[in-house]
């Protein structure tokens, strides 16, 4: 029986039958103790206990002995229980819960000013004399529901007391006739083990053990000697357990001040950030069950779960556990970031690099309002993973997931956690090798689910072997994992004692398991064949580790699933987790610093530049190759307005030739515009402006001042010039029109609201596109979307020319103070724009011919002013004006609208990647050939349209009726799949099964 057991709790120390021993008197501590590791008996100054019933008189006594116990160490303590005897009398809890029991002593004990700020114990007595189950399911259920009560009852006593020290208490009552009648089935349940101690030695006297020098406090799971977890399985599971060979596990004499002399004993908190891979996604799934995969299993995480103990579940924090077993922030369980068994594991499933900020910044908000964390002094390991899904994804938009993009999103989530969080140890883990995963889906006798893994992973499953294709997953994985040793060897993170950045390499290389026959082993991957099944975790917290504690420039950089991975220990020469300054090592010098940049042309890696074999009759099919003949439509933007100007006296020159859209100075080794780009694939292509001024602006149309009201004028002029241009077939060369207006419209808003209004604007627009599709044969029209205008107010240069020329180019824009009504009014005007555009163009006026259509080209919709490093304008994108764009700006521009046209309708890129790289122009590529088009990017292309392409007459006003292309499309799916994804959104935002997981989300 357990009548003992709360005593024995308290101290930590066993019980003999000899005579009383009363301990010597001890002071309190000086100063309080601020940790609850660190409270002696002379320190408490309340006792109170729930969970007491009518029917427990000895219970009653083992707490009023325990009282007098106490007040050898300090006389001065008090019990509410016995003081109070209305309130907390058994006869007036006995049928209240621990819930409300914990709730009226929490309440009691802040009302109490005199013991608020002293240490107090509470005693939570679980009765399982009350709890009566006979059959081995009701036991279960009984267990649990009990366990939930008592969590339950402790999450109130944690949330409403400081300064506590919580001991819960199984007992199991008296052998008494009301507990004869009562328990005979959970009894035999929970006959205690050997070593307990029965009450049947009650008549003997109790021995009180006193502190010791050496372990003078009160028993916390912190303070005690040994790792208890390690008991509750002895046994070492065989795929999924590990065993612990160190034996030094002791922590630093005091806690170290730099992170270069850190144990793993002094590590208190662990936290994570990542995909799916750290968010446990289909750990524990069966190999059958393809819908578990969704689950979240974080307690079994490799880098941050903490379920169990290292004999069945092998992780980081388990590990770390032998070393200090208080340690604190690993997860538990399943379910999503947000919830309270995750605790600091923040990964949230389908994240790439871009979502790092926002983890770090989640994570540390987390650890600064849990009490369990002590922010400023506790030493902390950060474990941060991510980069497969951006390889997954990165062909639907190559600049985006740049090498240059995913450095910069870790390096912003690591500058953060470097200014805000002290003592911290970064475990920054490389991206894994990817392509070997590949060979899950090439043997079809293991029955993968291949049609899934096309789906969230097909930059890497679908490429052809030694395909062009394949080889730019191998160098964009191969970047990743360079750029963060390129980040962290720039000593960036090195600035101070108690922080640094370790960058892990054992994924770097990876090395499929395999079965005897030869064929890849399935049982080390979860039902999907590509997230990772415990198996393979087990190896990879075993490979993290050892990576900690293996010095820099000698760390394991292969994962060999095959192979057999054992802990390695901290030495007595080298007791510390690894960094550069306690393994000598010296970072490598930073690449030299790059010439001046003479001029703003691009590399040009294309390498099939063939026009179609005949001439297409269908704008969806059109190759670059193709187009004749380019033309654009706007305002100053498009004429090249200052474009080179070196002083405001140059100010008003249009620079035609420079113009992003339609200028061709010289070549584009030189000077980036889209016609240079074109004239790689047809060097007679015709229509492109140059130099300056109107001399040969050939067919770029754009009036500096210009609003969409007069683009009409400017369609019907262009009309004009194509006829009577005798290098132009009108009736059979492709034509691409360019089509950018709307800033001035904006400028001036405020002046003249009804004729600039969004209803307004989109209705010049149409009138100007409807004159186009009456009567220009075979054209593509680009229209893109205006630009988010208020950012521009960030562009401020100390000269006199720039703040005056501004403000009068724009002022409705740039005057409005910060958040006043005028520049909401602006805001909300700029969207209607984007959003009218948008729906003028996204239904099926302009699709009732077959050799025009309509594009938007939205990469300018967001975040238009590019920074030089953290909320610093790069002005080398802008003239003198501080308001047009420069030749650096205008080849920025024609970069982006190029790759906009080879981004499929729908995946478009919808913000700008201002940053110099020579090598940005991206490629048509072998299976799409082609500029995209609504149509064209659908699955298939069409079969049949329902209007064939129109005799056009200049002279009428009429329209063909436009209808819309009936595509047929193959169903590429299994019929289940939607039924899969509805299921899981009946399930709702709190399911862990909400959508389907991209791989390693």
């Amino acid at each position: 029986m357990f009548s003992l057991p709360v005593i024995v709790t308290l101290l930590g120390l066993t019980w003999t039958p000899v005579s009383a021993l009363p301990c010597p008197e001890t002071s309190p501590s000086q100063p309080p103790p601020s940790s609850v590791n660190s409270v002696q008996p002379s320190d408490v100054a309340v006792i109170s206990s729930i969970g007491l019933h009518a029917h427990s008189s000895e219970l009653s006594n083992v707490v009023s002995r325990l009282h007098e116990l106490m007040t050898l160490f300090n006389p001065a303590v008090i019990s509410p229980t016995l003081d109070n005897i209305n309130l907390y009398s058994p006869e007036s809890v006995q049928h209240r819960t621990l819930v409300e029991q914990a709730k009226d002593i929490s309440l009691h004990l802040q009302n109490n000013q005199a013991t608020e700020r002293e240490w107090k114990l509470v005693l939570l007595f679980v009765q399982v004399d009350q709890l009566c189950a006979c059959d081995e399911q009701q036991v279960k259920s009984v267990i649990q529901a009990t366990v939930q009560e008592v969590d339950r009852a402790l999450q109130v006593l944690h949330s409403q007391l400081k300064q506590t020290i919580v001991s819960v208490a199984l007992w199991d009552g008296e052998y008494d006739t009301y507990q004869n009648k009562r328990m005979n089935c959970l009894y035999f349940q929970l006959q205690p083990t050997s070593g307990q101690h029965d009450t049947e030695d009650s008549g003997m006297i109790i021995a009180v053990p006193c502190p010791s020098q050496d372990r003078p406090f009160l028993r916390t799971e912190g303070n005690s000697p040994s790792y208890r977890h390690s008991e509750a399985s002895p046994l070492i599971h065989p795929t999924t357990g590990t065993e612990m060979p160190c034996e030094d596990l002791r922590p630093s004499n005091s806690s170290p001040t730099s992170v270069h002399a850190l144990r793993p004993g002094d590590i208190k908190v662990v936290a994570a950030v990542g995909d799916s891979l750290t968010a446990g996604n289909g750990v524990a799934s069966n190999p059958n069950n393809l819908l578990d995969v969704l689950r979240q299993y974080r307690g079994l995480s490799w880098s941050i779960g903490g379920d169990e103990n290292l004999t069945t579940v092998s992780t980081l924090p388990n590990i770390l556990k032998h070393f200090n077993p208080a340690l604190t922030g690993y997860s538990v369980g399943m379910g999503k970031q947000d919830t309270h068994q995750a605790f600091l594991n923040q990964a949230v499933a389908g994240d790439k690099g871009r979502d790092m900020p926002e983890q770090v910044r989640a994570l540390v908000q987390r650890m600064k309002k849990d009490s369990r964390v002590n922010f400023e002094t506790d030493w902390k390991v950060i474990t941060m993973f991510v980069g497969g899904n951006d390889v997954c994804d990165h062909c639907y938009n190559s600049l985006y997931y740049s090498i240059e993009n995913y450095v910069r999103h870790v390096r912003e989530a690591l500058d953060f956690l470097h200014k805000e969080v002290p003592r911290a140890l970064v475990n920054l883990v490389e991206p894994l090798h990817i392509i070997p995963l590949r060979k899950m889906h090439e043997d079809r006798s293991l029955k993968c689910p291949t049609w899934l893994v096309n789906i969230l992973c097909p930059c890497v499953i679908l490429p052809k072997p030694g395909s062009k294709a394949l080889h730019k997953v191998e160098e964009l994985n191969r970047g990743y994992q360079r750029s963060l040793n390129e980040l962290v060897e720039s000593k960036r993170y090195d600035t101070r004692p108690d922080f640094t950045v370790v960058v892990q390499p054992f994924f770097r290389e990876i090395v499929v398991p395999t079965l005897p026959d030869g064929r890849p082993d399935r049982s080390y991957f979860s039902a999907d064949c590509f997230h990772l099944s415990q198996k393979a975790q087990t190896l990879m917290a075993r490979s993290l580790w050892n990576n900690m504690l293996e010095p820099l420039g000698n760390k394991t950089a292969q994962q060999n699933f095959s192979a057999e991975v054992t802990l390695k220990c901290p030495t007595e020469t080298s007791p510390y987790v690894r960094t550069y300054q306690n393994s000598n090592y010296t970072y490598t010098d930073p690449a030299p610093t790059p010439g001046p940049i003479t001029n703003w042309g691009s590399n040009f890696s294309c390498v099939d530049l063939a026009p179609s074999v005949s001439v297409p009759t269908s704008v969806h099919k059109l190759r670059p190759g193709d187009i004749k003949v380019v033309a654009a439509l706007g305002d100053s933007y498009t004429a090249g307005t200052g474009a080179k100007a070196k002083n405001l006296l140059e100010l008003k020159r249009e620079y035609k030739g420079v113009s992003w859209s339609v200028g061709g100075d010289a070549t584009l080794e030189t000077v980036t515009t889209l016609p240079n780009i074109l004239r790689k694939f047809n060097p007679s292509l015709q229509g492109f402006s140059k130099g300056q001024g109107l001399g040969q602006k050939g067919f770029n149309m754009a009036v500096p001042g210009a609003k969409t009201s007069d683009i009409p004028a400017q369609v019907q002029a262009l009309i004009t010039a194509m006829k009577a241009n005798k290098k132009v077939d009108f009736d059979k060369d492709w034509k691409l029109v360019t089509i950018f207006i709307g800033g001035n419209d904006l400028c001036s808003y405020c002046v003249d609201q009804n004729n600039l209004s969004p209803k307004n604007y989109s209705h010049n627009l149409m009138l100007s596109l409807d004159m186009l599709y009456k009567e220009l044969p075979r054209v593509l029209v680009n229209v893109v979307e205006i630009v988010q205008i208020d950012p521009l107010r960030t562009v401020k240069k100390n000269d006199l020319g720039c703040t005056l020329m501004q403000r009068a180019n724009c002022p409705c824009v740039l005057t409005p103070e910060y958040n006043s009504p005028e520049l909401e009014e602006i805001r909300r005007t700029n969207q209607e724009y984007q959003t009218g555009t948008q729906y003028l163009l996204s239904g099926n006026r302009y699709d009732g011919r077959e050799d025009f259509t309509v594009v938007l080209q939205p990469f300018l919709r967001n975040s238009f002013v590019p920074y030089i490093g953290e909320g610093k304008v790069d002005l080398s994108f802008f003239s003198v004006d501080c308001f047009h764009i420069s030749e650096r700006g205008h080849a920025e521009m024609a970069i982006a609208l190029w790759n906009n046209m080879l981004d499929p309708v729908g995946r478009k890129q919808a913000y700008n990647n201002f940053t110099y790289d020579r090598s940005k122009i991206r490629c048509p590529s072998e299976t799409q050939p082609f500029i995209f088009t609504k149509i064209n990017s659908l699955p298939s292309l069409p079969v049949t349209t329902t209007t064939a392409a129109p005799v056009l007459n200049t002279t009428t006003s009429s329209s063909p009726v436009p209808t819309a292309p009936v595509p047929k499309c193959p169903s590429t799916l299994p019929v289940w799949v939607p039924v899969v994804v509805a299921f899981g959104s009946l399930l709702g935002p709190d399911s862990s099964f909400v959508g389907i997981p991209r791989v390693f989300n």
